[in-house]
């Protein structure tokens, strides 16, 4: 026999290296076999239900790092609400109507034109469901637990069919309108966009300043009086029908060049200075309610501009008068409406000017800018040229430009519920507490939400019109469309004419002849994925309305959060979420958004193969979510390291528990030593951590940081480094082994549960060599906390111990550094304390030479000079120097007594008794 075979060496089959890539396949397979989700749904039924609503990725390319971020945050939640006592469904869902599918057809070369919208519409949707399947897999392989064979997709019918109801609900209630407006248009998508579809983006414009010569001054001003406007869009001056003066402001006439010109008195000076104006002569003044209903000459059309008086001009830049036009502004069409202009908006769905601007037929709105501001100098019109980089709205599809263009649109009125809809954002509980105010801003200025789109691949609007052009939406007709589209799908839409889409037998008093038509154009895709809570919540035995957490990317307090607490309040009164916790972007280390152009994305799928799954979802857990989040490969390959050592950390503890039945072995509190105490309460302690300041606020950092600084310093750099005197040294039921291996297995398993909603692999890889009751540990429960008698007192005292430890480990360093010692395993330490720390070191009943992990330990009388080489601390002086006597073969410590047992001549008398009591054949034998 070996010597080395008296020492109770840890044995395990758990890999020093996880293979990731490779295992979490074999895991995954294994869960889907055994249906672990459903039996977790099993286990939680009867127990209070979470619902944390999953907001619809769109269904086109491939998972990005932010989808990560995501799903695997919502998967961290899921799963740490099922083993918490909670029933928590997990329904995953997909976005799958829009144009972005329509862009992708037509890089494959599909020609929309050249086939029915039927045909067309097929293509669509076998593409869109390609793309889920794609996402589905790629979302399992990131190890995300939740019901795949049953996710809600917004091309289902039945879902389709939930989504007109919400129409009609809403429109039965008032609240869904046809009007000629200025809305987003974007003419690179030739479609209506909403304030959520849109993005800005720095553009160079023109800034020009344009003199309208007064048409009738109503006797007030002479016609050789000119009111000046400023703009950066001559573009629009085709459309201009008028000019808004505030009522209350002050305006002044300034006399440059032998003409009179109009001007804010508060804007004069910046006015002149911009324009060029040496000595502008002030010769009257105005309150700007002496202008209304004055007219001005169109500066080169034949007609006249109306002068009105708006709310919405300001003095922050200008001329204190805006150019108006109607067609092409929100603020102007509303004072447009309320004087009665007309609404001339000569600009067609591609952008290009009709025949209603004479001279700019067939021109590119931005291509016109020229044109006119050259007009403009033939006339005498304008006073300043020049140009400016400023922010303008971008369509966030195409990336391209978008104006303001007036069409007849649908439009659900936000003015008739906006303050129910603000009363319900007071409501919510907003995990990060700006979220509430982004929302609630957004909403209470936004204006009515346009929801029609003239596009082909997505749900049409159930609206039909009679002989006379008026709509008809009717409880009736809504019921019978709804059942259509969920027996055959929206399609059928298109495919039948409108008298086969209404009910049997329908009539109506717009159409005494039996004709009717229907609405062409589809709803906005916000509509789709905003009526989720009717289409899901509502439908769905599983789950619960209102949900009890949407979580999304910060985007969506523009786009999902705000659709569907529209859509919701409009038809229930209520919000559809209970709380709402947002994210930030994935960016690159120097702060830039990933994109293929730049070069700098990081595909999920690429990390999976080369480090795991398991890797990612630790990165998650890592980074502060609230903010936008920096990463790059070096970043996962120092999450990869932390890995590592948690991977360590977690297999020394299961091969030195490989002998250990807890059912026989395990030795009570009361029974441990006061160390193995101290570690009992941290861990409990940071269990409590993670649960209550951790998982329960949805902070996985702070899970993250509490796990890993759990593994390196207390166990690994402390309990764990002394741990092997007792584990491998003495004999396999030793009452101070058994009580380390009581610490070790509770850690074990505590450790283990808390990080399966992170590292869900690794955790079950784990379990598979414990001896636990349940087959996964997925189907156990997170570990509760408690607290000890007198553990504040253990607190205490190690925790003072940890300074003394400090001070002896800075010794030890400086004695290395010295050439005095070389491991501090050869070291004698003796300590010079105060009485303090005297006291401290007595109390705890601590073999320290073990724990301090030196060979000799001696603590001097009180009375003891301290040495002049001695390292001096505040309350304590060390002196560190070479142990004295021989290296005990078995136990490595250098001891005076080591041969003082003849038959074992190279052990110390601590080894030589528990090998002469264990091995007794062995000793009699003798050693190899």
């Amino acid at each position: 026999m070996k010597m080395k075979e008296t020492l109770q060496l840890g044995k395990t089959d758990f890999p020093m290296r996880g293979n990731l890539p490779v295992r979490e396949v074999d895991w995954q397979k294994e869960w889907e076999e055994q249906d672990l989700y459903g039996q977790r749904q099993k286990l939680n039924e009867g127990k209070p239900t979470f619902v944390l609503h999953d907001g619809p990725p769109y269904a086109n390319g491939n998972v990005h790092l932010g989808h990560a971020l995501n799903k695997v945050s919502k998967d961290i939640i899921i799963r740490y609400k099922s083993m918490s006592g909670y029933r928590a469904p997990y329904v995953p869902g997909w976005d799958t109507h829009g144009l972005p599918i329509e862009q992708v057809l037509t890089n494959k070369g599909i020609k929309r034109k050249e086939m029915s919208r039927s045909e067309y519409l097929q293509k669509c949707r076998d593409y869109a469901l390609s793309q889920v399947d794609k996402q589905r897999e790629d979302f399992k392989r990131l190890g995300i637990s939740g019901d795949w064979d049953h996710p809600y997709i917004t091309l289902d019918p039945k879902y389709e069919a939930a989504q007109i109801r919400v129409f009609g609900k809403m429109a039965e209630k008032g609240y869904i309108y046809k009007g000629l407006k200025p809305i987003y248009w974007s003419p690179s998508s030739e479609s209506s966009l909403a304030e959520a579809e849109i993005e800005y983006k720095d553009v160079k414009s023109p800034s020009i300043y344009v003199a309208f010569q007064v048409a009738d001054g109503k006797g007030v001003l002479d016609d050789n009086t000119y009111f000046v406007i400023w703009t950066t869009t001559p573009w629009t001056l085709p459309a201009n029908l008028g000019i808004s003066v505030h009522r209350e402001y002050k305006y002044v006439a300034v006399e440059v060049g032998g003409k009179k010109y109009i001007v804010a008195k508060d804007l004069l000076a910046d006015v002149a200075e911009e324009i060029g104006w040496e000595n502008p002569k002030v010769v009257a003044e105005y309150e700007g309610g002496e202008f209304e209903y004055m007219t001005a000459h169109h500066p080169f059309y034949d007609r006249e501009s109306l002068v009105m008086c708006g709310d919405h001009v300001t003095l922050e830049a200008g001329t204190g008068l805006v150019h108006t036009s109607p067609g092409h502004g929100e603020d102007d069409y509303f004072v447009g409406k309320q004087y009665g202009l007309d609404i001339l908006s000569p600009v067609d769905s591609r952008g290009v000017f009709t025949a209603e601007a004479p001279g700019l037929e067939g021109v590119f709105y931005d291509k016109a800018n020229p044109i006119v501001t050259g007009w403009l100098e033939e006339k005498g019109a304008l006073l300043k040229l020049d140009f400016f980089t400023h922010s303008y709205p971008h369509d966030w599809r195409s990336k391209k430009p978008v104006i303001y263009r007036a069409t007849p649109q649908w439009f659900a009125s936000i003015d008739k519920f906006r303050e129910n809809i603000l009363s319900e954002i007071e409501k919510v509980d907003w995990i990060i507490p700006w979220g509430k105010t982004r929302l609630y801003n957004m909403v209470r200025d936004r204006g009515d939400w346009v929801i029609s789109r003239q596009r082909t691949w997505g749900v049409p609007l159930p609206i039909f019109y009679g002989e006379n052009g008026e709509p008809i939406i009717t409880k009736e007709t809504i019921a019978h469309v709804s059942n259509l589209f969920a027996e055959h799908g929206s399609g059928i839409w298109f495919e039948r004419e409108a008298v086969d889409l209404l009910p049997e037998g329908f009539t109506h008093e717009s159409s005494p002849n039996g004709k009717f038509t229907k609405e062409m154009d589809i709803m906005d895709v916000w509509f789709d994925s905003g009526s989720s809570h009717e289409a899901v919540l509502k439908q769905r035995p599983e789950l619960t309305f209102p949900a009890d957490m949407y979580l999304e990317g910060s985007d969506q307090y523009r786009g999902w959060f705000n659709s569907s607490i529209t859509t919701s309040v409009a038809i229930n009164g209520v919000a559809p979420y209970k709380a709402v916790l947002s994210q930030g972007f994935t960016l690159d280390p120097q702060g830039r958004k990933q994109s293929k152009s730049l070069g700098n994305v990081i595909a999920p799928d690429k990390v999976i193969k080369q480090m795991g799954a398991d890797i990612l979802r630790l990165w998650v857990a890592s980074v502060d979510y609230e903010s936008d989040v920096r990463v790059d490969m070096n970043t996962l390959q120092q999450i990869a390291e932390v890995y590592r050592k948690i991977r360590n950390t977690m297999r020394f503890l299961l091969a030195n528990t490989s002998d250990f039945d807890p059912s026989v072995h395990r030795v009570a509190y009361d029974n441990l030593r006061s160390v193995d105490k101290y570690m009992m309460i941290r861990l409990n302690q940071k269990i409590r951590t993670m649960r209550e300041k951790g998982y329960d606020n949805y902070s996985f950092s702070t899970v993250y940081k509490e796990l890993v600084n759990f593994c390196t310093v207390d166990l690994s750099a402390f309990y764990l480094d002394f741990a092997k005197d007792v584990v491998y040294i003495e004999a396999a039921d030793n009452p101070e082994r058994r009580a380390m291996q009581t610490v070790f297995y509770d850690t074990l398993v505590a450790l283990t549960k808390l990080m399966t909603p992170i590292l869900p692999h690794t955790a079950e890889e784990i379990w598979s060599h414990l001896s636990e009751t349940e087959a996964y540990v997925q189907l156990a429960e997170m570990p509760g906390w408690q607290e000890f008698s007198g553990q504040e007192e253990i607190l205490s005292e190690w925790q003072a111990f940890m300074a003394f430890r400090d001070h002896v480990l800075k010794a030890l360093e400086m004695a290395r550094n010295d050439k005095l010692i070389g491991k501090p395993f050869e070291a004698k330490v003796t300590v010079y304390p105060s009485e303090p720390v005297r006291e401290l070191l007595l109390s705890l009943n601590t073999n320290l030479s073990q724990v301090l992990i030196v060979s000799e330990f001696v603590m001097a009388d009180a009375s003891a000079e301290v040495p002049d080489n001695a390292v001096v601390f505040d309350d304590v002086s060390i002196l560190v120097e070479h142990a004295v006597g021989e290296t005990c073969e078995r136990c490595r410590a250098i001891k005076d007594d080591v041969g003082s047992h003849p038959a074992l001549p190279t052990l110390c008398d601590r080894c030589a008794v528990i090998v002469e009591e264990n091995y007794p054949e062995a000793v009699a034998e003798g050693f190899e």
